[in-house]
């Protein structure tokens, strides 16, 4: 009854993401950004369900099994750097990529100002294309891990299957495939996580017991910073804190989430979009730290235990099959919604950002989804690191190679190219070297490098690398536009 209701689940979102392609134009930039026509709706139920991916269903709620209580500052701070920064950047860059027919994350920001910055564009391609590899196959990895424990299946079955769903509807629609399964994914994932939430509650004794019960489990369990910061007071849990508001803010360094909203069909409907997105994600995020701290009371932990499988097999032991089902279609729903929208982004900069003329041929950019979901898998089933790590390391990535410059542009500010890669490049080098530092690793990895990013633009700004409109004749003429 569990695979019944698990493959019934999963046929409705391949023959949702197959039935997109009646809406297909046949271009490589409908394939890639859905020719801008997508309802506010979609596009934020679709954002918020490639944002809480599996990191969500496997990674947060296994944090949270570990750290307790003060897992709470990851969901206030994402939430909240990620609000800021949309505030400041979501429209300006739709924008910027209506105005300028960019069909790729890249391409608006070496177009941003009316330019082309090719050597720019070209390095972010590969960025992107490195850091949306890991991620992608992090998602694989996740559902693996669901499949290992519901069905004792390998881990490979699960990356595999992944796998191969993903590139079905998203060979069939590209990115509208991609939206329009997330939508209903979206749905899926937070019935899930109601239900599982609803039902540990119960398992418990109430609301009541619970708390009582948490208060047991150590006596550090339920106190709002971790305690091992290694700073001390009170730079340790201030620290903490911002540096999961600049994961939020990190938000906008993301291809995959950000090119929904490149993709929708009028700058002036972002608030409707906006707003549809975090009253989803909030909700979400709440009921998942809510199940990761129930989790602790449930699960016996053993030297074999796995934090990250606390989801899955709490759902095992107290659901009945269908349910079961429905959870495991959550978790999958989650993985898909994110690894289908990474492996879109890698194929547009692979056939837009990097060649040096563009492959805009829609069969290019198919051949190109095909290559990077097999390398995806490929990692996937060679990595060993947990999808928390892998998450958020790429994560960081993005976030401080392109969220710096993206938050100068959107405040009019106009770096010369020297200057742009510049930002792009440190972002990622010291998002690589903090990783090597062991004292620094409760703090998120990006809390530096973001920083550095906007130091460098500073310091290029003495140095007369930030110039005005008249120094880029054709920003003149799209500026005006």
């Amino acid at each position: 009854m569990i695979l019944a209701s698990f493959l019934v689940f999963l046929g409705f979102f391949v023959l949702v993401g197959i039935a997109s392609v009646i809406r297909s134009r046949g271009s490589s930039r409908d394939y890639l950004l859905a020719s801008q026509s997508v309802k506010p709706w979609l596009v934020g139920l679709s954002a918020v369900a490639t944002n809480n991916s599996g990191y969500m269903f496997i990674g947060v709620i296994g944090f949270t099994y570990v750290a307790g209580l003060s897992a709470f500052w990851l969901m206030f701070g994402w939430i909240a750097g990620d609000f800021l920064a949309s505030m400041l950047i979501h429209r300006r860059l739709r924008e910027v990529s209506g105005r300028n027919r960019s069909a790729t994350f890249a391409g608006s920001l070496a177009q941003w100002h009316g330019t082309d910055f090719r050597m720019l564009r070209r390095v972010a391609g590969l960025v992107s294309l490195f850091f949306l590899a890991i991620y992608a196959a992090a998602q694989l990895k996740a559902g693996g891990k669901a499949l290992n424990v519901l069905f004792s299946w390998p881990d490979y079955m699960g990356a595999v299957i992944g796998s191969a769903i993903v590139l079905a509807y998203c060979m069939a629609g590209g990115i509208r495939a991609s939206i329009w399964t997330d939508a209903a994914q979206s749905l899926v994932m937070v019935v899930a996580m109601g239900i599982l939430l609803f039902v540990c509650v119960g398992a418990l004794g109430g609301v009541g017991s619970v708390l009582t019960q948490l208060q047991s489990v150590s006596p550090h369990y339920l106190d709002w910073f971790p305690g091992d910061l290694p700073l001390g007071l009170p730079w340790g849990p201030l620290l903490f804190i911002v540096g999961w508001l600049f994961a939020g803010f990190s938000v906008v360094g993301q291809p995959h989430i950000m090119v929904r909203f490149m993709a929708l069909e009028a700058p002036a409907q972002m608030v409707r979009a906006r707003s549809y997105y975090y009253l989803w994600f909030v909700l979400f995020y709440l009921m998942a730290t809510g199940v990761g701290l129930m989790s602790r009371l449930l699960l016996v932990e053993t030297e074999a235990f796995d934090a990250e499988l606390a989801l899955p097999t709490i759902a095992l032991a107290l659901l009945p099959d269908v349910l079961v089902g429905v959870i495991l279609a959550g978790i999958f729903a989650a993985t898909m919604s994110t690894a289908d929208s990474l492996i879109i982004s890698c194929a547009g900069s692979l056939t837009d950002d990097l060649p040096r003329h563009p492959k805009r041929n829609l069969w290019w950019v198919k051949l190109a989804t095909t290559a990077v979901t097999l390398f995806a898998l490929g990692i996937a089933l060679m990595d060993n690191n947990s999808v928390f790590v892998l998450v958020i390391y790429a994560w960081a990535g993005l976030g401080a190679a392109f969220g710096p410059l993206l938050a100068v542009y959107a405040l009019g500010q106009r770096p010369d190219e020297r200057l742009a890669l510049a930002m792009v490049i440190t972002g990622v080098v010291l998002v690589f070297l903090w990783k090597q530092i062991d004292m620094l690793a409760p703090f998120y990895e990006g809390l530096l490098a973001i920083s550095a990013g906007f130091v460098v633009f500073l310091a290029g700004r003495a140095l007369g690398m930030v110039h005005g409109v008249d120094d880029f004749p054709d920003a003149r003429v799209a500026d005006s536009s």
